[in-house]
């Protein structure tokens, strides 16, 4: 049985677990794992960062048992949701990786909503404007990735991008956003990225 293994990673509040799970539903035969759930429910973290309030992964671990998860699943389509996702999925076993980005400024109000506060917040979205999510995919999984800019859609317009590229073929795209660019041009790189 040919399985497809489909990462949907991105910086946090992007929209990867509403995407995960709209796209497991939109897939016939679909198994759907949350890292951070998986991690917790195995017993595959060393411990908690009291600054960030998040669990620390052991990476080489849960690469482990997300390998033998994957090589029993009887189910023939598997997304994987975490923005950690690409460094640990063995790359002979994964077929897609969509890395989700948002516009820095929707973003804030995304993490805002959610609950995110300094120094949380200006880390993480840092990191999308720097492309930490894109870049860490394609230095772990070059030639599986496709990046999509989720700003102002709808999680079933995201979907549809993806079901494209899974089911009719259309090509990725990379290097597609460019945020930083974008608040040089405006002017805003100062209020965004913040030390």
């Amino acid at each position: 049985m040919n399985k497809r293994v489909i990462l949907i990673t991105g910086t946090p509040a992007v929209g990867k677990t509403t995407t995960a799970k709209k796209l497991t539903v939109t897939l016939p035969d679909a198994l759907y794992i949350n890292l951070t759930n998986y991690a917790k429910a195995y017993r595959l973290t060393k411990g908690e960062d009291t600054d960030r309030k998040t669990i620390i992964i052991n990476e080489k671990k849960m690469r482990k048992k997300l390998a033998e998860t994957i090589n029993a699943a009887t189910e023939t389509n598997i997304i994987i949701d975490g923005h950690y996702a690409a460094a640990v999925i063995p790359t002979d076993l994964v077929t897609h990786v969509f890395v989700l980005r948002r516009n820095p400024k929707e973003l804030k109000l995304f993490m805002e909503k959610s609950g995110f506060e300094d120094p949380k917040l200006w880390e993480n979205l840092s990191a999308e404007i720097l492309d930490v999510c894109l870049v860490e995919a394609l230095q772990t999984q070059a030639g599986k990735v496709c990046e999509l800019d989720a700003t102002g859609k709808t999680v079933e317009a995201v979907v549809n991008e993806i079901m494209a590229v899974l089911e009719k073929g259309k090509k990725c795209n990379v290097g597609c956003v460019d945020w930083l660019g974008m608040l040089e041009r405006e002017g805003l790189t100062h209020q965004y990225l913040k030390e």
